[in-house]
């Protein structure tokens, strides 16, 4: 368990960061920008929860935000875990299962979703969004010299994305209030 007692320590005014395993790289090391960018995904994924009516798959949420804390914890501790903490398949598992259920009452799609709709469907796909940018950056720390990603993250990040879209198509009252793109319809 974490048990921080001071928030600053200095140790980050000379534009350092500690990672998981002791070593110290720039704040804007692509490791760094992949775990902030996870955190980034958690911080939205609260904004959603917060305009949710009660029930509205908060409990999904809510777990999913603990995960990504797991993410930036496998994240933050390069090569061999030892004793840290991993990502395993249950996670990536435990979302096919939700994508699954969530998505069975839904309609297919005939075109693109636009991000909007119901306040708490536009979190949802702003959520998604950062979630696919946190993602491109694991997969080019993941395909940097030298660089070890556990491959559990890419996936997970990658099933999040998925699953944030579907529950934004349910924020939308399961979908009829998609707001579809509509090709080329400026060009009249």
């Amino acid at each position: 368990m974490v048990h921080l007692s001071r928030i600053y320590t200095r140790t980050g005014d000379d534009g350092s960061t500690g990672l998981g395993d002791g070593s110290r790289v720039p704040k804007h090391h692509l490791r760094i920008e992949a775990y902030g960018t996870v955190d980034e995904t958690s911080s939205v994924i609260g904004l959603a929860r917060s305009s949710a009516p009660a029930g509205a798959f908060d409990g999904w949420l809510a777990q999913i935000q603990n995960d990504l804390f797991d993410v930036g914890s496998d994240l933050c501790v390069p090569g061999e875990a030892g004793e840290k903490l991993r990502l395993s398949g249950a996670y990536v598992a435990r979302l096919e299962g939700w994508i699954d259920q969530a998505n069975e009452p839904l309609e297919a799609l005939a075109s693109f979703v636009l991000p909007g709709g119901s306040p708490l469907a536009a979190w949802l796909h702003l959520a998604r969004t950062v979630a696919r940018r946190a993602e491109r950056l694991v997969t080019a720390l993941a395909s940097s010299e030298g660089e070890e990603v556990n491959p559990e993250v890419v996936r997970y990040m990658n099933r999040l994305s998925d699953l944030l879209f579907v529950l934004a198509r349910r924020a939308n009252d399961d979908g009829k209030a998609d707001v579809l793109w509509e090709p080329g319809r400026g060009a009249h």
